[in-house]
Parts: C-alpha cells; sequence; structure tokens
C-alpha cells in the first residue's frame, strides 16, 4: 500500500475546505491532515509538529496571505511543497508566488481531477501551472510583445517533435517536464528549445510564444 501524500488546506472560507477536503480524500493515496484559515495558523501547525508534504492555500486571507506564508515555508520548511489554489488570475500575481517558492498555481474553477494530478506532480519533484491560467497568461502578456515586420519569420521549417515541444512549452511546461514526457534528457529539450530560439530569432521563452501563436505556427 502506497503512504499516502499529506495535505494541509489553507482557505479562510471553510466551505472551500470542507468541499476541497472531501474531494481529494476520495482518492486512496491523499490524506488531509490539517485545515487553516490563514498563513499565520498554517505555522502554527507547522511548528506544533504537523508535517503535510503539500499546503495547498489560497492567496488573499486574513493575518497572513498565501505569498507571505509561501515564502516562510521556502525559508523554514524547504521539503514542503506549497500548491496555490485562488480564483486570482492576474500575471502579477502568478508571478509572485513562483517568485515566493511556490511550486503550483491552479485556478478555482479547475476540476478535481486537476488538483489531484496537480499534487501527485508536485509530491513527484515537479512544478504545475495549469493550461488554463497558462492560457489566460499567454493572452496577457501578447500586447507586450510587439514584432517589427522584419523580424517575422514566416517561412520557418519546424520537425514534428520540434512543434510537439513548442506546444508543451506553450502550455507552460518546464525543460524536465518534457524531457520526462518524450523519453529524453533535459539537456536536450534544453538544446531543442534554444534551437527553436534561433530559428524564429527570437531572445526568450515568452517572445517565442507569442511568436508563434502570431503566426500561427501553433494554436
Amino acid at each position: 500500500m502506497k503512504i499516502p501524500i499529506k495535505v494541509l488546506i489553507a482557505d479562510n472560507h471553510s466551505i472551500v475546505r470542507n468541499g476541497v477536503k472531501s474531494l481529494i480524500e476520495k482518492q486512496n493515496n491523499i490524506e488531509v491532515v490539517a485545515e487553516a484559515a490563514n498563513g499565520l495558523e498554517v505555522l502554527r501547525l507547522l511548528q506544533s509538529g504537523i508535517a503535510p508534504n503539500i499546503v495547498l492555500t489560497d492567496i488573499a486571507m486574513p493575518e497572513m496571505d498565501g505569498i507571505e506564508l509561501t515564502k516562510l515555508i521556502r525559508l523554514n520548511y524547504p521539503e514542503i511543497k506549497v500548491l496555490i489554489l485562488t480564483s486570482a488570475d492576474q500575471e502579477g500575481l502568478v508571478i509572485s508566488c513562483f517568485e515566493a517558492g511556490a511550486h503550483g498555481y491552479l485556478l478555482k474553477d479547475v476540476s478535481i481531477t486537476e488538483v489531484v494530478f496537480a499534487i501527485e506532480k508536485l509530491f513527484a519533484g515537479f512544478k504545475h501551472l495549469s493550461t488554463a491560467i497558462g492560457l489566460k497568461l499567454l493572452d496577457q502578456v501578447q500586447g507586450k510583445y510587439e514584432l517589427k515586420t522584419n523580424d517575422v519569420k514566416t517561412n520557418i521549417q519546424l520537425s514534428k517533435r520540434e512543434l510537439e515541444i513548442l506546444r508543451m512549452i506553450a502550455e507552460g511546461s518546464t525543460n524536465g517536464e518534457i524531457a520526462e514526457k518524450l523519453f529524453t534528457s533535459k539537456r536536450t529539450i534544453e538544446g531543442n528549445r534554444q534551437n527553436l530560439l534561433n530559428k524564429t530569432g527570437q531572445k526568450n521563452t515568452a517572445a517565442l510564444i507569442n511568436f508563434v501563436v502570431r503566426n500561427g505556427i501553433i494554436d
């Protein structure tokens, strides 16, 4: 029998905590070990000896919000993974959460299947950004990268594998995650990513995604 993944749920709305707990505990491999209404309560629970593998937390909470909580968990309990579950889809908040040390970010309108998938993914050592929030971010950043006419390369020839990697990059997958899915090495994917930048004449991943979407290379 597998050892269950231990989860601590933090949200200032008890109905949310109870709902999430009820749904994820239907999984044989997940156990909710504690609940908290804010970041301070989470820290007290951790200091008392509660030892979750994952802290599933909202951002907006009284006394201590999810971002500050994430920073303190990263500093004092680096073995614990933080998964954000929130209704906030602003680009700045997503970036702030990951800069604080979060390992995953989900919107509250995702299915319970994706919540469980994200928990299992974080437990296995990976990060997770849901497709929904990834697409929202892509829409928000597209206007930030204006392509000059002489920079546009519309006659780019990409292999089937390169297109597959492009789609995974656009979905927010890391080099390690792409390597795992394609059964290759992380170093190979790093090389593929650099080749894509070179072929399209782009300087970074955000510009690459914007370029391929604007030019219809991927949907």
